[in-house]
């Protein structure tokens, strides 16, 4: 068992070295790298050399790529143009298609576990979210991941395409024999209804997590414990499934970054202390 956090705590900035040791100064072993253009460019072989290398300077692993879903992102979670795999139009499909293999580049140079994609945007985001279209996609993803040997990672979202049961159901009737498996984020599944039934419906194909809390109305990504999950609850029923992956905290950018870290830090003691018994 690992706890990373995603640079998606820094997603209105250019990704920097100072960043990362911040994040491993908090005493967290892995990070999972937001792959927007306007955070890390993930277009230039050389922006991805520089982060090899600061990745060894801190110590960080790169425990997972987060693909592309927005052209850039601004303060305030802001997003500019979605890009979804989930479109029926072709065209803008396999242009989505184009930006997670430029995004996979990250993996032939620097390894990494897993790649996490979303079918299609939130609900909340608007925009089309074609069963069909994402299915293809992510056929197509798989098979782009699988010569890296990264695990493509369809993450729990709020859309009618992306819940528990219909991930599941992808996986184990359109997608066998392929490299894919579900990130189980916990906000999400909090917003969609209950984190243990969910935990127990993804359980067979669980690959990573994305751990943040909220209070059940919004996407609020705060800090565990700062919401209205039952972690005990929660993390009882990942021991009952036989998680023993990393806890990937996905944050947002509420206050001084140093803070949240600090309180992330804080929450993964007592996830450590839950997970003991």
């Amino acid at each position: 068992m690992q706890f990373g956090v995603s640079t998606h705590l820094f997603h209105d900035q250019r990704l920097s070295r100072t960043h990362l040791a911040q994040i491993a100064a908090h005493g967290f072993e892995a990070v999972e790298v937001f792959a927007t253009r306007s955070h890390f460019d993930y277009h230039d072989a050389a922006a991805i050399a520089q982060l090899g290398d600061w990745l060894k300077e801190t110590g960080l692993a790169l425990h997972g790529i987060h693909a592309p879903i927005v052209e850039s992102m601004a303060a305030g979670d802001q997003w500019g143009a979605a890009i979804s795999i989930g479109v029926s139009d072709n065209g803008k499909r396999q242009a989505a298609v184009r930006e997670m293999d430029a995004a996979l580049n990250i993996a032939r140079q620097i390894p990494a576990g897993v790649f996490v994609v979303h079918l299609g945007t939130p609900t909340v985001q608007g925009g089309e979210n074609s069963r069909t279209a994402a299915f293809r996609s992510v056929e197509e993803i798989c098979r782009l991941a699988e010569p890296i040997g990264v695990r493509v990672s369809l993450e729990v979202i709020p859309n009618p395409i992306s819940d528990a049961a219909s991930l599941v159901t992808m996986i184990e009737r359109d997608l066998e024999g392929l490299r894919a498996g579900i990130c189980l984020d916990f906000g999400h599944a909090f917003l969609m209804g209950d984190v243990p039934d969910t935990i127990e419906t993804v359980a067979e194909h669980l690959t990573t997590t994305h751990v943040h809390d909220n209070h059940g109305k919004k996407d609020d990504h705060l800090v565990p414990f700062a919401g209205r999950i039952n972690w005990d609850v929660a993390l009882m029923t990942m021991q009952k499934v036989g998680y023993d992956g990393t806890y990937l905290m996905e944050l947002a950018r509420t206050g001084d970054p140093e803070e949240i870290l600090t309180k992330a830090q804080a929450a993964r003691g007592r996830f450590e202390k839950l997970l003991a018994y």
